[in-house]
Order: structure tokens, then sequence, then C-alpha cells
């Protein structure tokens, strides 16, 4: 069964309509082309037509659907974020491990996730810098998924006497946030693979965790 992302599906539980299902239908299909074009080429080189093209659409159907190219772009990467929030997630769910290991796992899975298509997020990171408020407010929404899973974490090592109690969580978070990030640049252009990453990130981790230990 495909995934429909949270955030497309109506609040109540009423069934769609047949129009309202064909709707889903090709927005599915131009955010599938759209993905595979901009991930292919980039932002700037993937064009509106060949999105619809590669759709089997109109250049109608795309406008019909988002507002506009950045709109179509923002919502995979909005899917994506929801898609791999939920398996960070998952993973940070299981209770026995300690703190180091949970987020080692957590945000190797993000690694994973973004090297078996690391051109688009290159071409994210790139269109980052030219955000409306809108499209700005929806990639921060995105990351809050991902800085609430490793805040869990944390505030869950503090119970567990891992932590200390007066460490500034909201700090840790964003370190953790930065250096899980920048190693991407590394992936990009040294490329590192994801032991690579994993080994780099574990001596970020063990940097940071060391100063707030108990």
């Amino acid at each position: 069964m495909n995934h429909v992302p949270s955030h497309i599906l109506s609040a109540d539980a009423r069934p769609l309509t047949r129009r309202a299902l064909a709707k889903l239908r090709t927005r599915k299909a131009l955010l599938a082309a759209g993905k595979r074009l901009f991930t292919e080429r980039g932002y700037a080189e993937a064009t509106v037509r060949d999105i619809a093209r590669a759709a089997g659409m109109s250049t109608g159907a795309v406008f019909a659907n988002f507002t506009d190219k950045s709109d179509l772009f923002g919502e995979i990467l909005a899917n994506d974020n929801e898609a791999l929030s939920e398996t960070m997630r998952q993973i940070a769910d299981i209770q026995k491990r300690s703190v180091r290991e949970a987020l080692l796992v957590v945000l190797a899975a993000g690694y994973a996730f973004h090297l078996k298509q690391l051109p688009l997020l290159q071409a994210a990171i790139s269109v980052s810098w030219s955000h409306s408020p809108e499209d700005e407010a929806r990639s921060r929404a995105g990351l809050r998924r991902i800085q609430s899973i490793i805040e869990e974490i944390l505030h869950r090592g503090q119970t567990a006497g891992e932590i200390r109690k007066d460490a500034d969580i909201d700090l840790i978070v964003d370190m953790i946030c930065t250096a899980y990030r920048s190693n991407y640049r590394l992936a990009a252009y040294d490329d590192f693979d994801l032991d690579a990453l994993s080994q780099r990130l574990e001596r970020q981790l063990d940097v940071i965790l060391n100063a707030v230990k108990v």
C-alpha cells in the first residue's frame, strides 16, 4: 500500500470522493516525477514542463495542484522528512539503548536515507538559501521532527542518570543536529559512505556527550 503523508490527509476520516481520489493520484504522480527529476538534474534544471511530461500530464496539471515549482519541491521534501522521522522514531522508541547508542542508530538511519538520493539533498540545501517564508517554515517543521526525537532521547538519558540534570538540552540538540547535517558535505565531496559518516558522527557525539554526562 502506498504511504499517504499525514499532512495531506483531511482531518476527518470520511472516504474520499472519486474526484478527490483522482486529484490525489495526480499529485502523487507529479511528486514522484518531480522527485526523480530533481534528483537527476538538480532544482534549477528540472523544469515544470519536464516534470509534467515525465508524469504523463500537462503543465496545467502541475499548477492545478501546486502553486509553482518551489511548492512542488517543498512538498517532496516534506514527504521525505515525514517518512524519515517516522523511521527514526521507531528506532528511538527501543528503550534499552543508551543515549549514545540511540543517537547513533537514529542518525545513521538519516544518513542511509539521504545517501540513496544525495543529489536531492544537495538541491534542497542549495534552494534553502532563497526560500520564501512559507518554504522556510515548511523546512523548519521537517527539521523540528528530527530535533524532537533527539530531545526525547536526551531527556530519557536524564531520567536514566546518563545526562546531567542541569544540561542545556536545547543547545545539545542544536549542536548534534549541526554536526549531523555538516557531515553531508563529506558525502558529497569526499566520498564518505555510511560507515565513514557514522564513524565521524560517533566521534562528534563523544565530544558533545562527554561534556554533559554524569
